[in-house]
């Protein structure tokens, strides 16, 4: 199993900490009593922030994990990451 690279992990981290307010953000607006529309607008503003942090966590591991099991010539790692990637891509849809 590879690390994440620092760039992407430092990436990731900034990002979710943005995330995590915003998530904060949603529930103070549930304690206010915040009009609905708004509160599904700043949800699925969270959600969308999510998938492009998704994004860049599955580009890292195909940019580096599937292609070093690419170049590694390992036909039983290949089918693992392949099977693996898929995997997740289908949970990710649901």
């Amino acid at each position: 199993m590879n690390p994440m690279r620092e760039e992407i992990k430092t990436s990731c981290l900034k990002r979710l900490k943005r995330i995590e307010g915003q998530i904060r953000g949603l529930a103070g607006m549930v304690e206010e009593d915040r009009y609905c529309i708004d509160l599904v607008t700043q949800i699925a503003a969270a959600r969308a922030a999510l998938r492009r942090v998704e994004e860049e966590v599955l580009r890292d591991h195909v940019a580096h994990c599937v292609e070093h099991a690419i170049s590694s010539g390992d036909k039983a790692d290949q089918r693992r990451k392949i099977a693996e990637l898929m995997d997740v891509i289908g949970r990710a849809d649901r």
